[in-house]
């Protein structure tokens, strides 16, 4: 696959991924909201430490791109000051999680790498950031009320979900076969494998 292609799958696989967990998201936790944009139990916030975990930059740009149009078409179509700067926050926190996994873990693009405590400071860490981001944020916008217990449950949300994310697609990664073999299935998976190794190599050398 070509450099060029295999950036633009990157980022729109990150898109589809972002877009299908608020889904699920919406679809099972719809009670889990503490206000518009903040829940309990937020799947979405997985899959931007994840996605920017496994393909970097492509990952940083498909959640900005995610982060635009489901803010604009979904959660603020009205406050498009407020749709931006979410789109912005919530991609620049992961990101700035994943340069500190390259720089402190020398993340692979597998995750093999990763160990449940590498995992768990990453998770900690982007929990953190992204609600510290967004209240600083707040505060100089004067946007929110009930700031300590608003940033209390958007870092709880943020926890939740990037764990379940996490931890069930580095087992998913574990199950992927290194070696290519006679079958189909396993060859599709081995295929999967050497994608997301090639997507992090690809970052690595920029």
């Amino acid at each position: 696959m070509s450099s060029l292609r295999l950036h633009f799958w990157s980022i729109m696989g990150t898109v589809i991924a972002f877009v299908a967990s608020l889904w699920i998201n919406q679809e099972v936790f719809t009670h889990t909201s503490f206000v518009r944009g903040i829940n309990w139990i937020f799947l979405p916030s997985g899959v931007r430490l994840l996605s920017t975990l496994l393909v970097g930059v492509d990952g940083f740009l498909g959640l900005l791109l995610a982060g635009l149009l489901t803010d604009f078409l979904y959660w603020f179509p009205h406050d498009p000051v407020r749709a931006i700067a979410g789109a912005i926050l919530g991609s620049a926190a992961p990101y700035l999680v994943y340069r500190i996994a390259r720089e402190y873990y020398g993340l692979r693009a597998s995750l093999t790498n990763l160990t449940p405590k590498r995992l768990l400071v990453l998770a900690l860490a982007y929990s953190v950031a992204n609600p510290l981001f967004h209240h600083l944020w707040f505060a100089l916008t004067d946007t929110t009320e009930n700031f300590f217990q608003s940033l209390f449950s958007m870092f709880v949300g943020d926890l939740t979900g990037t764990l379940i994310m996490l931890y069930a697609m580095k087992g998913l990664l574990a199950l992927l076969p290194k070696r290519p073999s006679d079958s189909r299935l396993t060859n599709g998976m081995f295929s999967i494998h050497a994608a997301l190794n090639s997507a992090y190599n690809n970052q690595a050398a920029r």
